[in-house]
């Protein structure tokens, strides 16, 4: 899929790409006063979106409390109101892909990362997903990528959604793969993996045909790395 082809040039890991969607949450943890004052900011929030307590954000996700007072302070910085709309995000995202048009896959990542489908990301949703990106198991990090390729979230994804996508990360990097992929390139390998994953030739694939396919494929497999390399 996607990721099979998006692995050459771009090796930046997701946590450096994400972590510079919050400047503040790579660095050094604090003295404790002003760990306990983020404490207090996200228990005591008076932004527009309210944090859930922390606490609970700790049981949802893979942080511990430290890391998520460290992410908060950062997202808080960048984001006053709670939360990024998706503009804001891909004027973000774009900066990691300069070579690039990234708009319209920063359009669909977006859209993975809101949940709730309210055009905007929040304090929680970003936590979630990156949780599940970072320090999830296979199985929920190929949860997450059928979420991004099932545009429409109807719970299948057609052939047109993944030439969107595919066509989406070459918009982004492609040019700047080895070797430099033919325009027809996203196509190409459309055909090639519906045709894997459609078991029933049905005309979609399920959540339970792309994981099963994703499984059985070495090749899929290792480019989990998609993970550390398109988003």
């Amino acid at each position: 899929m996607g990721f099979l082809y998006a692995q050459n040039n771009t090796k930046r890991s997701i946590k450096e790409r994400l972590m510079k969607l919050l400047p503040c949450s790579a660095a050094k943890t604090s003295s404790p006063a002003i760990q306990n004052s983020v404490e207090d900011e996200l228990e005591m929030a008076t932004v527009r979106h309210r944090p859930e307590a922390l606490e609970l954000l700790e049981a949802q996700s893979k942080f511990t409390k430290k890391e998520l007072q460290i992410l908060y302070r950062g997202f808080k910085n960048e984001c006053p109101s709670g939360v990024v709309n998706e503009e804001t995000f891909k004027e973000i995202y774009s900066q990691f892909f300069p070579q690039g048009d990234s708009t319209t896959y920063a359009h669909f990542l977006f859209n993975a990362f809101d949940t709730d489908h309210n055009g905007a990301v929040s304090f929680e949703d970003f936590i979630k997903g990156l949780s599940i990106l970072l320090r999830g198991t296979v199985q929920e990090k190929l949860n997450w990528a059928f979420n991004l390729y099932d545009i429409n979230k109807d719970g299948y994804i057609t052939k047109e959604e993944m030439l969107d996508i595919m066509k989406a990360i070459y918009d982004m990097m492609g040019k700047c793969t080895y070797p430099v992929l033919k325009e027809d390139a996203p196509r190409q390998h459309v055909e090639t993996f519906f045709q894997k994953m459609d078991k029933n030739k049905d005309g979609v694939v399920t959540i339970d045909e792309f994981i099963e396919s994703c499984q059985k494929d070495e090749n899929i497999m290792r480019s989990m790395q998609l993970f550390e390399n398109v988003i």
